[in-house]
C-alpha cells in the first residue's frame, strides 16, 4: 500500500515538473523577486493583466470632469483599461516598487516657514521616470538571459513603465499584492507611501501573486489634512482641486480662491501622505533621490530670480523641468503672495512685475495686491 502511494505521488510530480527547456513559472518568479532586490526595488510582485474594475471608476472620474486638463486621461482611458491594448500579447505584468523617502530638511519644517518654497519629496532629486526605467530593464534582461539558458524555447517580449504611459499603476501594485490604494488613492503598504511605481508588460504567463489587502481601516486623516479639500470622499480625488494637479499639470492660471491654500508648495504637495500613520515607519530611500541645488531648504525670493537658463540648467535631469521657467515663476509668485510681505519679497515681485509671459504678470500682480492688503 505505501509503495503503491510513493508510485501516485512520483506519478503527480512528473506531471506538474516542467519538462527540460519549458519554463518554470514559479521558480523564475522567485528569481525575478531576487534580482529586483538585487536592483534596489523595495517590492516586486506578479498581476494578470486584468484592471476591469478600476476601468469603470476610471471611466465615472472622467465623467464627471474630475480629470480636470488631464485630457490624455479621457483620449487613453481604453489603453489603460486594456493593457493587451497598449501592449499586445500581454500575458502577465511585473510590478516593482522603489522607495525614494529623501535625506533632507524636514518637510513641516519647511512648510511652516513661509518664506522658503515646499518642494515635493518626490522631486527633490533626479527624474525617477528614468531611475526606475532604466532599473526595469535591467531586470527584463535578467530574466531574457535566464530563459535563455533554461527554456530558450519560451518567447519573450516586454515592455517597461514608470508613469510613462496609460498604465493604472496602482491597480497593478494592488493586484500584485506590493500595495494596496489608500483612501488618499496613492500605493500604500506597511512601510508608508513614498515610493515609485514601475511596470514590466510582459508575454511570459507567470504565476499571479494575491492581492494586497487594504489596512487603511478606519482613519481618514489623509482626508482631512488636504489643504483644498481635494479629496472628496474615500478614494476618490478631485484633480482640479489638488494642489500638485495646480502646480504641475494645470498650465494655465490657477483659480484665484484656491491661492491661498497653496500656502508656500511650488511644487506639489505631500500633505496626505506627511499625516499618514504608516510613513512613521518609511526609511530613506534610493540614493538617486538624494535633494540637489538645495531645493529643500531655498528661500522664496533665491528661486524665484532663477533666470530661465539658470533654471534649465539647476534643474536638468529632474522631474521640476518640465514645467517650464513660467510656470515655476507662476507657482512661486503665489507662494510670495502667501508669503510675509517683507521689503525683500515685494522687490523681488516687482522684479518681475513686467515679465514677458502674461501668465506670470498675472499672478505677480495678485501676490502684490494681497502683499499690500496684509501689510
Amino acid at each position: 500500500m505505501i509503495r503503491a502511494m510513493q508510485n501516485d505521488v512520483s506519478t503527480i510530480r512528473a506531471t506538474t515538473e516542467p519538462a527540460a527547456g519549458q519554463l518554470d513559472g514559479e521558480t523564475l518568479v522567485r528569481q525575478i523577486k531576487r534580482w529586483g532586490k538585487d536592483l534596489g526595488f523595495s517590492a516586486i510582485g506578479i498581476a494578470e493583466p486584468d484592471v476591469s474594475a478600476a476601468a469603470d471608476r476610471l471611466r465615472r472620474w472622467l465623467d464627471l470632469g474630475r480629470h480636470g486638463g488631464l485630457d490624455y486621461m479621457a483620449k487613453h482611458a481604453d489603453l489603460r483599461a486594456g493593457p493587451d491594448s497598449l501592449v499586445p500579447a500581454t500575458r502577465s505584468v511585473i510590478t516593482a516598487a522603489l522607495p525614494y523617502w529623501p535625506y533632507a530638511a524636514s518637510a513641516s519644517d519647511v512648510l511652516a516657514e513661509p518664506a522658503k518654497g515646499y518642494v515635493s519629496r518626490y522631486a527633490l532629486g533626479r527624474d525617477y521616470h528614468k531611475t526606475v526605467r532604466s532599473r526595469l530593464q535591467r531586470l527584463a534582461e535578467s530574466i531574457r538571459a535566464e530563459l535563455a539558458t533554461t527554456a530558450p524555447d519560451t518567447e519573450f517580449s516586454f515592455r517597461v513603465f514608470s508613469d510613462s504611459a496609460p498604465v493604472m499603476e496602482v491597480e497593478f501594485a494592488h493586484n500584485s499584492g506590493i500595495a494596496w490604494r489608500g483612501k488618499h488613492t496613492i500605493s500604500l503598504t506597511r512601510t508608508g507611501s513614498w515610493h515609485f511605481l514601475g511596470e514590466i508588460y510582459t508575454s511570459l504567463a507567470l504565476p499571479p501573486d494575491p492581492p494586497a489587502v487594504d489596512h487603511c481601516g478606519n482613519c481618514t486623516r489623509c482626508i482631512a489634512s488636504c489643504p483644498t479639500l481635494a479629496i472628496v470622499a474615500p478614494y476618490e480625488v478631485d484633480a482640479r482641486l489638488c494642489i500638485s494637479y495646480l502646480t504641475i499639470e494645470l498650465q494655465g492660471s490657477i483659480p484665484v480662491p484656491l491661492r491661498p491654500a497653496i500656502g508656500n508648495r511650488i511644487y506639489g504637495c505631500d500633505d496626505c501622505q506627511l499625516c499618514c500613520p504608516w510613513n512613521r515607519f518609511a526609511k530613506i530611500g534610493d540614493p538617486d533621490f538624494t535633494p540637489r541645488n538645495d531645493l529643500d531648504t531655498s528661500r522664496l525670493v533665491s528661486l524665484f530670480s532663477w533666470s530661465q537658463q539658470e533654471f534649465e540648467q539647476r534643474l536638468a535631469g529632474s522631474p521640476i523641468r518640465r514645467i517650464g521657467h513660467e510656470r515655476w515663476l507662476r507657482n512661486i509668485a503665489v507662494a510670495l503672495g502667501n508669503a510675509p510681505a517683507t521689503q525683500e519679497a515685494i522687490a523681488a515681485l516687482n522684479a518681475r512685475a513686467d515679465h514677458p509671459s502674461e501668465l506670470v504678470r498675472e499672478h505677480v500682480a495678485w501676490a502684490l495686491s494681497r502683499i499690500s492688503q496684509a501689510a
